[in-house]
């Protein structure tokens, strides 16, 4: 049985531009397929604000991902290191492929993807032989690797990308949750190889549904275009020259995109605004914490996300989560660690550990984000928070 809706949802698309209007030129046009000028547009306008030349619109993150690692080289039984602190996406993408995910734990401070586990991996279980990075338990060639950029927040780049380099592995960027975040400088996305957005509903800004892939490199892009649309050879005749994916955008998802893009500035700093709130509303509170924002970082603060720690607090995150929905208010867990995802946890080799993940997975909580939470309502989320710890100690 589904619980009701909350009065204070987590997260929920703001529409505040001029959706309705060029969704309206949609329909006077005609143009509410895969083909449409705002299609386009809205690409180019993504790769403008991303900081990179190429942009390929689809369906969904999840479709973005699957073309990134084809067009990054990802083959059968190939190795690709994902972050296992992160939605599922990722490692589903990775078994599209035929290949095998193996995942790295989180760092405590700001819970993204641990640099020093993809190092201790990398050095003390890999070869480097011919070029060609193996995995020495399994044999299988290391090919590539995916931070996610989780929760608004980029993940430390300089050494993944300095590893990569090393052991000659791509960098396929998710930077689903933190389109806008910055990396010393440069917008997440612009960093690796080739990088995959998700505009979902509960993202910063959204078509709906719908993805992107982004990159600098001219040659990944033209061959994400050419199998995102069949693998189509030919403009007339129905010839196609390898297996293809129908992973298109439509105009009209697109057209919601190009009127959320406009707007990206203010929702980034509403969604600032709203996390300094919490951070300052609960500073008091015994129990409650914030993960730490890196002197390098931009944040976008997609998510407020607060940590519970139940000696402290009185309640652990799940019995918080569940007195928040009884006052009608929304919140949620983290997701549960790939490495422990009855679908995917068969892969993960024997003796690995994943001890930052497992703690933040059980103790954390997100909080109500959206764009358009008023100030009055994250009050009452505040207030929420102290009382349920108030009644933890009567």
């Amino acid at each position: 049985m589904l619980a009701p809706p909350a009065d204070i949802p987590l997260c929920v698309p703001h529409l505040g531009g001029r959706e309705a209007e060029y969704l309206a030129e949609c329909v006077a046009t005609n143009y509410v397929s895969s083909v449409g000028p705002f299609v386009r547009r809205f690409e180019s306008a993504i790769a403008e604000y991303v900081g990179v030349p190429h942009a390929v619109s689809t369906v969904n993150g999840t479709a973005a991902l699957h073309l990134a690692l084809l067009v990054a080289g990802v083959e059968q039984d190939d190795e690709v290191l994902v972050s296992t602190l992160s939605f599922i996406a990722p490692a589903n993408a990775v078994r599209y492929c035929g290949a095998w995910p193996v995942f790295v734990d989180a760092e405590p401070d700001h819970w993204q993807m641990s640099a020093e586990a993809v190092a201790e991996f990398l050095d003390s279980r890999c070869s480097v032989i011919n070029g060609i990075t193996r995995n020495r338990a399994t044999g299988r060639r290391v090919r590539a690797v995916v931070p996610v950029h989780i929760l608004g927040h980029p993940v430390d780049m300089d050494p993944i990308i300095e590893l990569a380099r090393r052991f000659r592995l791509r960098i396929i960027e998710d930077a689903t949750e933190s389109l806008g975040a910055t990396y010393r400088g440069r917008k997440v996305g612009a960093l690796g190889d080739v990088a995959c957005l998700s505009f979902n509903g509960n993202k910063l800004i959204t078509t709906g549904g719908g993805g992107m892939v982004v990159t600098a490199d001219e040659n990944l892009a033209k061959r994400c275009r050419y199998l995102s649309t069949q693998a189509k050879d030919d403009p007339v005749e129905y010839v196609h020259g390898a297996v293809g994916y129908n992973y298109r955008l439509t105009n009209i998802s697109a057209a919601l995109g190009c009127a959320q893009l406009e707007r990206i500035e203010d929702h980034v700093t509403v969604k600032r605004r709203i996390s300094e709130r919490y951070r300052q509303g609960i500073e008091s509170t015994p129990g409650l914490s914030f993960p730490e924002v890196a002197p390098w970082a931009g944040p976008v603060c997609w998510l407020s996300t607060v940590l519970v720690d139940r000696a402290r607090y009185g309640l652990d995150s799940r019995e918080l989560m569940d007195h928040l929905a009884r006052t009608g208010i929304g919140s949620r867990p983290l997701w549960q660690p790939l490495h422990l995802s009855p679908a995917h946890r068969a892969g993960v080799e024997a003796g690995a550990t994943f001890p930052v993940a497992e703690r933040l997975a059980a103790d954390a909580l997100s909080l109500p984000s959206s764009v358009g939470l008023r100030e009055e309502e994250q009050a009452r989320v505040v207030e929420a928070l102290r009382e349920a710890r108030s009644g933890a100690d009567s």
